[in-house]
């Protein structure tokens, strides 16, 4: 056992007592058998620690304290982090049974990929499948394009590559993860996995719901960081998502209650 890497998972959160239950018991119970799992709240108040601790006697390490959002609190788990594989899933998502050790299986066979990802399906708030993501194979020239198809809940990297182009920038609400995947794809293969590894929560009090309009610009501000022009693919994508934008969200609402 002792030969297997150590794969550090953490959970940022804040108020979300209904449904972290749900995340903890994804991670307790994957197969894999060399997890630490990390628990950074950012001081909730709705119960969300007295959920934490009905499971600290399993779980590695966890914390309740006043952050700077998701961001920073994701930066203060993979600063503590022991792994040599990292991850992180958000308190309302969950993964599914075997991910951890299919993600550490590709790893290890694969010594030249960087990142792996997989598929995850959307649910909504009981639980229930309400549609699938766009998973597909990417890389830097197509992130930097905006085709991301990348579901953050299904990630695992080395953690060697995330010390070379961490941490996460904290000026970013929304677009940190795609900021991550381009400067991960920019220094190593990322490699999609066909394979469901995780269940992507969307609920009304969520900022894909409630904040999604952050996303676009937050992209497109990487874009042009990384040197890219106005007359690009990313730049017609985003101003098409606007045009859409009223649509796309009546539609997403439209599956939360259906």
């Amino acid at each position: 056992m002792t030969d297997l890497p150590l794969v550090s998972i953490v959970t940022p959160s804040y108020n979300q007592a209904r449904y972290i239950e749900a995340t903890i018991q994804s991670v307790l119970a994957q197969d894999y058998p060399r997890i630490e799992y990390g628990i950074v709240d950012g001081g909730s108040t709705d119960g969300t620690v007295e959920v934490i601790k009905k499971f600290e006697g399993r779980i590695g390490w966890w914390v309740s304290e006043q952050d700077k959002g998701q961001t920073d609190a994701i930066n203060k788990g993979f600063a503590r982090a022991q792994g040599e594989i990292l991850a992180w899933i958000n308190s309302d998502d969950t993964y599914e049974a075997g991910a951890v050790s299919a993600a550490v299986k590709y790893l290890q066979e694969h010594p030249d990929v960087g990142m792996v990802y997989g598929d995850c399906n959307f649910i909504n708030e009981s639980g229930r499948v309400i549609g699938k993501f766009n998973s597909a194979q990417t890389d830097l020239q197509l992130l930097r394009r905006g085709y991301v198809h990348i579901p953050q809940q299904t990630a695992f990297f080395r953690a060697d590559l995330w010390r070379q182009v961490g941490p996460l920038d904290p000026s970013f609400y929304f677009a940190m993860d795609y900021d991550l995947w381009t400067r991960l794809a920019a220094r190593s293969k990322i490699q999609y996995v066909p394979q469901l590894w995780a269940n992507f929560r969307l609920h009304i009090s969520g900022k894909t719901i409630v904040a999604d309009d952050r996303c676009w610009p937050e992209m497109i501000r990487v874009h042009y960081r990384d040197g890219g022009s106005f007359f690009s693919i990313i730049n017609t994508k985003y101003f098409i998502r606007k045009l859409i934008a009223p649509i796309w969200n009546w539609r997403r609402r439209r599956m939360l209650n259906g």
